[in-house]
């Protein structure tokens, strides 16, 4: 019965039917809430598999800084791979959050809904109150996500405009020209990082709040 209903869950992804999709869960027992923190802890895993493309990205771009001799066109290779694998990562992020985002609306939209079927208003004020208050965390995670997400874009930026320079001056002088660029760089990946680190402690404090 869970593979069948799995089966048909993957079809409604494909369908972009998301209240069906949420639906197909529920009747093999897996809540909106189950969903959003699988997919903050999704969000979380692609944001530390981006960490480390992106700092992959930075050692390759010193690399041919430091470059001192060999086939200039293999550093090249290697550089423009680092790149790739770093927008696939960003894509990824971007990706993540906007589930998130999805299901979170989905959750509380229902949530606000069912309050007015309350006849017990002790139970009624209660539940308002989780409410609120898990949608205080949430604005504060989903901030941080997406803080950290705009950080990836100048970076790509600069990457994919070394990268070109690059391709199109296989020599030394071409080397000279990018020596200017790796402390910028350098200082903008260390911000992504350090912004990611934030919406990954940020992550890991909703979903522990949402378990209890």
């Amino acid at each position: 019965m869970r593979l069948i209903a799995t089966a048909i869950i993957a079809m409604l992804v494909l369908t972009g039917c998301q209240s069906a999709y949420y639906a197909a869960w529920e009747k093999v027992g897996v809540e909106k809430r189950d969903i959003l923190v699988d997919r903050v802890e999704n969000a979380k895993e692609s944001q530390e598999d981006a960490q480390e493309e992106f700092s992959s990205a930075l050692e390759a771009f010193s690399a041919v800084v430091a470059f001192e001799g060999g086939e200039l066109e293999d550093v090249y290779n290697k550089l423009n791979s680092e790149y790739e694998n770093s927008l696939s990562a960003a894509n990824d992020v971007t990706d993540r959050i906007d589930k998130v985002e999805s299901v979170a609306e989905a959750l509380f939209d229902e949530w606000e809904d069912e309050l007015d079927k309350y006849q017990n208003a002790s139970l009624k004020r209660e539940s308002t109150a989780k409410l609120r208050d898990t949608e205080r965390r949430y604005s504060a995670l989903i901030k941080t996500m997406r803080k950290a997400e705009s950080r990836m874009a100048p970076v790509l930026s600069a990457f994919q405009d070394n990268v070109l320079y690059l391709k199109h001056n296989l020599n030394a002088s071409a080397i000279g020209a990018l020596q200017g660029e790796l402390s910028t760089i350098q200082n903008d990946v260390d911000q992504l990082i350090e912004q990611m680190n934030s919406a990954i402690a940020e992550s890991d404090a909703f979903i522990a709040a949402m378990s209890n």
